[in-house]
């Protein structure tokens, strides 16, 4: 049985998740501030997190890094905040998803079942995969199973969302994605003036993988069309 924690202070919006997510079949925790929903996910490991972004004791955002630290549990953001620079900023830090006060509960019940199908997904097999790339003075290796960037034998700190962009591309190199698709693919969600993230994740990625003297040679923007990844 799949487990999910409801971070919200509101109560009867954390008793409406639970009773629509036990009718579904997860097994559901809830908390009603922030340092008892990080302490929470700590101790019970959940399948997947709704996160509410207003919190008393520690916000949202300070949750959703103390998470991050840990695990890479899918973790959907709840707010009430309608600016794209909230939404942004969340996903920035490693939120999968987010959904806007007043929402849909069947809306919501099925992105749970689309993030936790994706993280079903995921191979759980101990085959050594890797991808590398770049030249002798400077060999990368992206190691899928770890989740981890070396460049030589000194791994690269990614965020979250960071490694699952360069990943997508990596396993795909030679085709061009548009931002639009991107967001789709690597953040599941699609929204108005929203692939701004998307620019944003390369730039640092680059900064991390590319030379700073030469045009970048594994990020590759096509101009009217989004980016590529070259080996």
């Amino acid at each position: 049985m799949r487990t999910v924690l409801v971070v919200e202070d509101e109560e009867h919006l954390a008793e409406t998740l639970r009773y629509n997510l036990e009718s579904e079949g997860y097994r559901v925790r809830t908390a009603g501030d922030g340092i008892e929903g990080l302490s929470l996910a700590r101790t019970i490991q959940p399948d997947l997190v709704l996160l509410d972004l207003m919190l008393p004791a520690l916000d949202g955002v300070g949750v959703l890094r103390g998470i991050r630290e840990e695990s890479q549990v899918p973790v959907l953001l709840l707010t009430a905040r309608t600016s794209e620079a909230d939404r942004v900023r969340g996903l920035d830090l490693g939120a999968d998803d987010y959904i806007t006060k007043p929402f849909s509960v069947a809306e919501l019940l099925a992105r749970v079942r689309a993030h936790l199908r994706r993280k079903r997904r995921e191979p759980a097999d101990a085959a050594q995969r890797t991808i590398e790339f770049g030249g002798p003075d400077h060999q990368f290796t992206l190691d899928l199973n770890r989740r981890q960037l070396r460049r030589g034998e000194e791994p690269i700190p990614l965020r979250p969302k960071e490694y699952e962009l360069l990943a997508y591309l990596a396993q795909r190199h030679g085709r061009t994605f548009t931002r639009d698709q991107l967001l789709n693919d690597v953040w599941d969600i699609s929204f108005a003036g929203g692939t701004r993230t998307v620019d944003v994740h390369v730039r640092w990625l680059r900064i991390k993988i590319e030379s700073p003297d030469s045009p970048p040679k594994h990020l590759i923007t096509v101009r009217g069309a989004g980016y590529r990844f070259e080996r």
